[in-house]
């Protein structure tokens, strides 16, 4: 697949397109948090953003959340979902299940949130954040 921007005709003008990165939208995705002492949080997320993207931009008081920006450095950002969203997801990529498996309180439905892309298919998800974090960096 070719990441060189593609030249698109519209008249006069020519606009240009690149496929390199996921598409952002102005659609918006309700997302739930259930925190470990059972506080339920209710964001609004913007399809194309992870939900790490999503706790940065709500600024919720997630401490340690997300400590490597969502370089797969680190398994801060481990979210536990329901089973029918984890099988809408996919396939978890080697590398983050790498990270899994030095997460806290791994669940069969784990997954980083720095890798789960919101969706209009996701909308109304429920997420629990794990008990514990482990930042592996600095062990």
């Amino acid at each position: 697949m070719s990441t060189a921007p593609s030249s698109i005709s519209t008249g006069n003008k020519a606009k240009f397109s690149s496929c390199a990165l996921p598409l952002r939208g102005e659609d918006t995705v309700t997302v739930h948090f259930m925190k470990p002492n059972g506080e339920r949080m209710t964001m609004l997320g913007t399809t194309g953003d992870s939900l790490l993207d999503l706790v940065i931009k709500s600024n919720l008081d997630l401490p340690g959340f997300g400590a490597c920006d969502g370089t797969m450095a680190c398994s801060t950002c481990h979210l536990i979902v329901d089973q029918e969203v984890f099988s809408q997801l996919g396939d978890p990529a080697n590398e983050e299940m790498d990270m899994l498996d030095l997460s806290e309180g791994l669940c069969e439905t784990s997954r980083l949130g720095c890798q789960v892309t919101l969706s209009p298919a996701l909308e109304g998800m429920t997420v629990r954040v794990p008990h514990m974090v482990n930042d592996i960096r600095s062990t």
